[in-house]
């Protein structure tokens, strides 16, 4: 009888062994991410077919425990200064990475949404950047700050905008904004105040000379070379639409045929402000 009870356990332990051997085969099976696993229990296999695909190893792990979490919620991304880049020294000129640098400093959010740039587009029309001079106590101090004064000219209510951007911190360190205050026009502005004659009736000798000069049709500033100078207003000198030039960015053109010669346009003044174009008086 002790035999037999004997030989019903084995019979019975050796079933139990089976059904969980057999139990632990389905969980292995049907378990992600084991497919290939090796017998240290995956983590060199992972990291083979992780090199195989071109990951670093431990890399295809990663990517997998991810997985198996479910996607993370990507954080909120804060707009950040550009890179610092090339650097200057001293009162080395402003590297190309140093221009671009304290532009998008100077150009913050609350500038950008309130101001208008000369074709009439949300931001300010940018003028210069230079290096800034040294202060008083600075000059002849090899290791003064480098700063930057970048100016802006708004043309929603004709200001000059003026801020002076410290290399070393990256921050604003000071704002000047003005008044009847014209500097040089900016290329940009020469551009459209040559687009705005074309299109407008004052043009037409423009329009005329070019196609005498080059038997086509002038229809875009692009045809020529273009420099202009501010012009402001004079008592009894202009027509009355030109009595704010001064107040308004005004602007005379020079306009040049490309290898070719001159064309006066000298009585002609453009208003970028108003948008306007008006001939002075002879």
């Amino acid at each position: 009888m002790r035999k037999i009870v004997h030989r019903h356990l084995g019979k019975v332990v050796a079933g139990a062994a089976i059904a969980v051997a057999g139990t632990a085969v389905m969980v292995g099976i049907t378990l992600p991410g084991t497919a290939g696993a090796d017998e240290t229990g995956g983590t060199q296999g992972t990291t083979r077919a992780g090199q195989q695909a071109g990951q670093e190893p431990g890399q295809g792990q990663e990517q997998g425990q991810g997985q198996g979490q479910g996607a993370a919620v990507a954080p909120g991304v804060v707009e950040q200064p550009a890179a610092e880049g090339d650097k200057g020294t001293g009162r080395d000129p402003l590297t190309d990475d140093e221009i671009t640098r304290v532009e998008q400093i100077a150009l913050n959010r609350q500038l950008r949404d309130t101001s208008e740039d000369v074709e009439g587009d949300r931001g300010p029309q940018r003028l210069t950047v230079d290096l800034a001079d040294p202060e008083a106590a600075e000059v002849g101090d090899p290791d003064a700050p480098r700063r930057a004064d970048v100016t802006f000219y708004d043309y929603r209510d004709d200001t000059l905008v003026s801020r002076t951007v410290d290399l070393a911190s990256g921050k604003v360190v000071r704002t000047d904004t003005q008044r009847g205050v014209q500097p040089p026009l900016s290329r940009e502005e020469n551009v459209e105040a040559t687009n705005l004659l074309i299109a407008d009736p004052l043009g037409a000798g423009l329009k005329a000379d070019y196609k005498d000069a080059t038997g086509k049709a002038l229809t875009s500033a692009d045809q020529l070379l273009v420099t202009g100078g501010v012009y402001r207003a004079t008592p009894g000198a202009q027509p009355a639409v030109l009595d704010k030039c001064g107040e308004h960015r005004c602007v005379r053109l020079f306009p040049k045929i490309k290898n070719g010669s001159w064309i006066d346009a000298r009585t002609l003044v453009i208003d970028l402000s108003a948008r306007k174009v008006a001939k002075l008086k002879d």
